[in-house]
């Protein structure tokens, strides 16, 4: 616990067998009360790792529900057990879990209520591995976003974040997508409820046995995201009524 807050890290796996001891052997149990695995309907034994591990809870999705439908089961029993803070992290390894104590202790000490560990603060994206061309796609997309949502971010498609319980109490991300425009989604309702956002400098990795998407799913992604700002902005001037807001 940190100031008497219960912390519940999430980790929404899919083929997560080959990495997910590494991730949660950085996880500062210390500090974390609670870790949640939700296998996303994995082809590898990425459940029988966690059992291995010692993973109390452990939810796996008979038919893939999608990287959006894997988060809503995490966070659906994040809070069915009382998590104060919900901190979401990729079991590919892409991202260090030992971030997380600095993550959960700004949103512990009420100075956020949310934070994203952003791989695009310093050099950690492109030092790690990242692919130019989606170095280049993560920058265009993110300029595009800051404008129409009317904030200055500096990336919104990391898969490390920390929230308040209360931030996800308030949201609707049940309406959200099942896919991976869920995170974008997930970010503009938070904007649209008026809660702030802080970012911490995230090292990243890019090796073979990590998640990625293809060049046509990210081009599918990058059109839903710009229709999310879209929407966004719409939404604000009044012109339309979402049903995720």
């Amino acid at each position: 616990m940190l100031n008497n807050k219960k912390v519940v890290v999430v980790l929404p796996a899919y083929n997560a067998a080959l990495t997910l001891e590494k991730t949660y052997l950085e996880i500062p149990m210390d500090v974390v009360d609670e870790v949640v695995l939700v296998d996303d309907a994995s082809k590898d034994d990425t459940v029988g790792v966690g059992r291995k591990l010692g993973i109390r809870h452990i939810i796996r999705h008979d038919a893939n529900k999608g990287y959006g439908g894997n988060q809503k089961s995490c966070y659906n029993k994040a809070l069915e057990l009382g998590a104060d803070i919900v901190i979401m992290v990729h079991p590919d390894y892409q991202y260090t879990p030992k971030l997380i104590l600095a993550m959960s202790s700004i949103i512990a000490n009420d100075v956020y209520p949310v934070v994203l560990g952003s791989r695009i603060l310093g050099k950690g994206a492109l030092k790690g591995g990242m692919p130019l061309y989606k170095y280049i796609f993560n920058r265009f997309l993110t300029l595009s976003q800051n404008v129409l949502i009317g904030q200055k971010l500096s990336e919104y498609h990391t898969g490390y974040r920390a929230f308040s319980a209360d931030v996800l109490r308030n949201i609707k991300y049940m309406a959200n997508s099942d896919d991976f425009i869920f995170d974008n989604e997930m970010i503009s309702q938070i904007f649209m409820k008026g809660y702030d956002i802080a970012e911490v400098t995230c090292p990243t990795k890019y090796f073979e046995e990590a998640s990625s998407i293809n060049f046509k799913r990210s081009s599918v992604y990058g059109l839903g995201v710009l229709r999310v700002s879209l929407q966004h902005r719409l939404q604000k001037w009044g012109w339309i009524k979402a049903k995720i807001y």
